[in-house]
């Protein structure tokens, strides 16, 4: 019998288990205690990634609070995702590449326009992905926070200027999460193509929840 490479490592029950495809959203709630895996499945694909308190979606990931605690701008095995109340959220259990996103923000249609020029107006845009996912429960564009970029290389300059280059994933990297409280996870498996965050052609992505 063969065995799942991708739940090597992961302690408990599967408990869900799917495959996100390439450009599309996602939203699941994970309870305390529980850890979810997102699998990039054939490398070099951002995931952005929103958190909100399943409690009181008032209450929501802040990467403000998060820098602020770590002293640090990336996120790495260990960091602590908190709330705009300071409180944990989500705690990054194990990596597979040496850091992740929290400055790069998402994409839009508007942001697509000014970078790359009005012919991209039409193209989906993580942003679109949000306000699609967050609508299932009711939140809206004003609801939408700075957010995470798992797997995407945002470098800072020596100017002090962002970069957005090639990621540093590759197929089968992953990272783990276990949430802190019950937090719903709200995902948009980035549709970018006109940078080197998702290697100029997304890709699919595996989010696996264990108890």
């Amino acid at each position: 019998m063969s065995v799942d490479p991708y739940l090597s490592g992961l302690s408990g029950a599967v408990i869900h288990d799917v495959v996100v495809p390439a450009r599309a959203p996602w939203l699941h709630h994970v309870a305390a205690g529980q850890t979810l895996r997102i699998v990039d499945l054939e490398g070099n694909q951002a995931v952005d990634f929103l958190l909100y308190a399943t409690a009181d979606a008032a209450e929501r990931y802040s990467a403000q609070d998060t820098v602020a605690a770590q002293g640090n701008l990336f996120l790495r095995q260990g960091t602590v995702l908190r709330s705009n109340e300071g409180r944990p959220m989500m705690t990054i259990a194990a990596t597979s590449v040496d850091y992740h996103d929290t400055i790069g923000g998402a994409c839009s249609c508007e942001s697509n326009t000014l970078r790359y020029g009005h012919h991209t107006k039409a193209e989906h845009a993580c942003v679109e992905n949000f306000l699609e996912a967050n609508m299932l429960e009711g939140r809206g564009k004003r609801d939408i926070v700075s957010n995470i970029n798992f797997f995407m290389n945002v470098p800072v300059e020596p100017d002090g200027s962002l970069g957005i280059v090639d990621g540093i994933s590759a197929p089968g990297m992953t990272v783990d999460l276990k949430a802190e409280m019950d937090v719903t996870v709200v995902v948009s498996n980035c549709p970018q193509i006109n940078n080197p965050c998702n290697g100029f052609n997304p890709t699919p992505v595996r989010m696996i929840v264990t108890a």
